[in-house]
C-alpha cells in the first residue's frame, strides 16, 4: 500500500472519530457533558496527545536521517564509481573491458531503483548483458600485475568495487522497504482518532469549528503522509534523486 493510500485511510477514520464524538454529543444525556465530565475526557486526551505528538515528532526525525543517510550513500557510490574508473584507466588498456562491465552496471541499478526515468536507447540495450559488481571483481581477480604501480591499482580497484557491492546491496535491501511496521501506525491512528473524538465530543456544531477541525485532521494525515514517503525514499514524490549515479555514468570511460 502506498504513502497516499494510507494517509487517506488514516484521514479518514480520524475525520470519522471527529463525526461520530459530533453525532453523540446531540443524543448523550447532559450529565455526560457536565464540565466534570470535561475535565476528566480533557486530561485524558491532553496526556494522549502529547503522547502522540511527541511520537509523531521522533518519527519524522527518524524518517529524515534515514532518508539523508541513504542520500548520502547515493552521492558517495556515484564518486567512488568515478574513482573505479580513474583508476583502472591508470592500469592500462587491460581494463577496457572491466570499464565497459562498471558502466553497464551503473545502466543496471539506474533502471532497477529508477524504473520510471528514461535511459538512452543504446544504454538500455546494455542491461541484457551480465552487469554486475561480481562480475567486475571477477576481471580484476583474473588480471596479473606487471609492476608495483599496477599491483597498487589492483588492490585498490578491487577495495573500491568490494565497498560498492555492500553499498549496492544495501541499495536494493532498501528498495520497497518500511522501517515502521504497519501495527505501529494503526496504534498511532487509534490515538488520533480518541484524539479527534473527543474534540467532537465537546464541541459546538458549526461550520467554523468543522472546518477548523477538518484542517487539523488534514495536518495530522499530512504528517503521517511525510513519515511515509521520507521512509520510502526511492518512491512517491518524495525521492531521492538518481543524478549522482547518472552524473558519474556521464564521466565513465574519459
Amino acid at each position: 500500500m502506498n504513502s497516499l493510500a494510507i494517509s487517506l485511510i488514516a484521514f479518514g477514520c480520524i475525520f470519522g472519530g471527529l463525526l461520530l464524538g459530533m453525532f453523540l454529543r446531540a443524543v448523550l444525556p447532559e450529565h455526560h457533558l457536565s464540565s466534570e465530565s470535561r475535565d476528566v475526557v480533557k486530561l485524558g486526551t491532553g496526556i494522549m496527545a502529547t503522547l502522540t505528538a511527541l511520537v509523531i515528532g521522533l518519527l519524522i526525525a527518524s524518517a529524515k536521517g534515514s532518508f539523508d543517510t541513504m542520500n548520502k550513500g547515493i552521492i558517495q557510490t556515484g564518486s567512488k564509481i568515478i574513482l573505479l574508473d580513474r583508476t583502472m584507466a591508470q592500469y592500462g588498456p587491460e581494463m577496457k573491458e572491466a570499464r565497459d562491465l562498471l558502466r553497464r552496471g551503473v545502466i543496471s541499478t539506474i533502471k532497477r531503483v529508477w524504473p520510471k526515468e528514461r535511459m538512452e536507447r543504446m544504454e538500455a540495450k546494455a542491461l541484457d548483458s551480465r552487469a554486475g559488481i561480481e562480475t567486475l571483481q571477477d576481471k580484476f581477480l583474473q588480471l596479473s600485475p606487471q609492476n608495483e604501480a599496477q599491483r597498487w591499482l589492483h588492490s585498490r580497484a578491487l577495495q573500491l568495487s568490494g565497498q560498492m557491492a555492500e553499498e549496492r546491496w544495501l541499495l536494493f535491501e532498501q528498495v520497497g522497504q518500511s522501517s515502521f511496521p504497519m501495527p505501529f501506525f494503526v496504534i498511532l491512528v487509534s490515538w488520533l482518532v480518541v484524539i479527534f473524538f473527543s474534540f467532537g465530543l465537546f464541541s459546538p456544531r458549526n461550520t467554523t469549528v468543522i472546518v477548523v477541525l477538518l484542517v487539523c485532521a488534514l495536518s495530522v494525515a499530512g504528517a503521517l503522509y511525510l513519515i511515509q514517503e521520507l521512509d520510502r525514499p526511492y518512491e512517491g514524490l518524495i525521492t531521492i534523486s538518481s543524478a549522482p549515479l547518472r552524473n558519474a555514468l556521464a564521466r565513465l570511460g574519459q
